[in-house]
């Protein structure tokens, strides 16, 4: 399949990316804005998704239609819901290993330049953890790029929920090379809308490029909140939908039911932000507000924490 490749520098010759930075204490809403200059290197290109979910691998059987929305809808979940393996199978049907293993290949070795520039956001956000997680979950973990983030919290289990089995090994590897001992790392195959773990059972929550393409973003809030302990944190860095009316929104509302069939349901248009404020965390959420310069169509981004 063919990558779709920009220029912004020829396409969309932008040098102005805006912050937000929102924060939320019960029903106390304060905002910032500012305007903040970034130089937009001529040579960049970018390819159609780098979000930590299938990528631009899609099956030849893969069917363009029916594209989903690109926004969740509430949850459906049942009173009693199944087990998370029967929802595994129904929200991500099996797939031949020779899908999973070449998406491993690219998710591990195609996000240098994405991780290069994202780094400095999630170095400050990650400081977040020291001496307040021992046991920490990210889902969607992927090839594990946020590993290496944890190697300053002593004593750190890390637990890696993916929906691809083919992940374990490359997530394995970014353990060793941050430091965290083998035992101290587990596997597991899920997605994050079910996670087979305990009520109240992790110190934190990470969630890396996750909320573009779960099936249900409520639903995945839920389990978060269920899962942490009291007191404990939800970290997230998510690419969102740009501001209505703005040139970027209507870029990412032609490109969006394309990136969803290249990129396995991965969405331009999401609003996260509003599902985070109303997930209800009881200590409230701290929403940071930037934009990327390489990757124009996913650049306006979001991070922060929700304290559960």
């Amino acid at each position: 399949m063919a990558i779709l490749n920009l220029a912004p520098s020829s396409m969309f010759p932008l040098t102005i990316d805006s912050a937000r930075r929102t924060r939320v204490r019960g029903s106390v809403i304060k905002m910032q804005k500012s305007l903040i200059t970034t130089d937009h290197p001529a040579s960049h290109g970018f390819s159609l998704c780098t979000c930590g979910r299938k990528h631009f691998l899609g099956e030849a059987t893969t069917p363009f239609l029916p594209i989903s929305p690109s926004y969740a809808a509430p949850s459906t979940a049942p009173p009693t819901a199944p087990n998370s393996t029967e929802v595994l199978n129904q929200l991500r049907p099996p797939k031949p290993d020779w899908y999973f293993e070449l998406y491993g290949y690219f998710r591990s070795a195609g996000m240098e330049r994405y991780e290069k520039e994202i780094a400095v956001y999630k170095r400050k956000l990650f400081a977040n953890l020291v001496g307040k997680a021992e046991t920490v979950l990210e889902i969607g973990i992927g090839a594990g790029p946020n590993i290496k983030y944890y190697n300053n919290i002593p004593n750190v289990s890390v637990l890696g929920v993916d929906p691809n089995p083919k992940m374990e090994s490359h997530a394995r590897k970014s353990a060793i090379e941050a430091g965290v001992k083998s035992e101290n790392f587990k596997f597991i195959h899920a997605v994050a809308e079910s996670m087979p773990l305990e009520d109240a059972s992790v110190d934190a929550v990470v969630g890396s490029l996750v909320m573009c393409s779960v099936s249900d973003i409520p639903q995945t809030l839920k389990e978060i909140k269920r899962i942490l302990k009291p007191g404990g944190l939800y970290l997230f860095v998510e690419h969102v939908a740009a501001e209505d009316g703005t040139f970027l929104r209507m870029v990412q509302n032609v490109l969006d039911p394309l990136q969803q069939v290249v990129a396995d349901g991965c969405h331009l248009t999401r609003n996260t932000e509003d599902y985070l404020l109303e997930a209800g965390f009881k200590g409230g959420v701290d929403i940071n507000k930037v934009s990327l310069s390489a990757f124009y169509h996913l650049s306006p981004h979001l991070y922060g924490v929700a304290y559960n």
